[in-house]
């Protein structure tokens, strides 16, 4: 009997070690998506938060210098200065008007500093414009036929 209590014991030790890294770890990795103006509407509580802010990249705001690059993100009337200091390289799709994500938290200045970004050029997934009427591969059998 001495020896299942030991091994209860031990598991409920386990168990309760396993479920307390598994909590901590997701409070620790938890974030918050906000658009800028819900950025804003939260004040100094946003500075408490690790957040994730979308928006479009605007115009001429990128500004790269060594390791550090500056930017602005705008949603409408709504700018958000963003400093990223990342380790990973910018995405290639990173650049005017592209949509973008920061990852990081905002600071007491009310700079966003981020260490993660992710972009997308809207462009770039657009859907390309038919070319001589034929909007389908099926709708022409008699050239596919001929490719064979």
């Amino acid at each position: 009997m001495k020896t299942y209590l030991k091994f209860g014991g031990i598991m409920a030790v386990i168990v309760g070690s396993l479920v307390w890294l598994a909590v901590g770890g997701v409070a620790d990795t938890k974030t918050y998506y906000k658009t800028i103006p819900e950025l804003q509407k939260m004040g100094r509580d946003a500075q408490d938060h690790k957040l994730r802010v979308g928006g479009d990249v605007q115009p001429g705001s990128i500004v790269k210098n060594g390791m550090e690059t500056t930017f602005v993100l705008h949603q409408g009337a709504a700018v958000l200065s963003v400093v990223y200091t990342g380790s990973d390289p910018l995405p290639d799709t990173f650049r005017d008007n592209a949509q973008a994500l920061a990852d990081g938290r905002l600071g007491s200045d009310n700079v966003f500093r981020a260490n993660k970004i992710q972009a997308k050029c809207a462009s770039k997934y657009e859907a390309k414009p038919n070319q001589k009427g034929v909007s389908h591969p099926a709708e022409m059998p008699d050239k596919i036929s001929s490719l064979r």
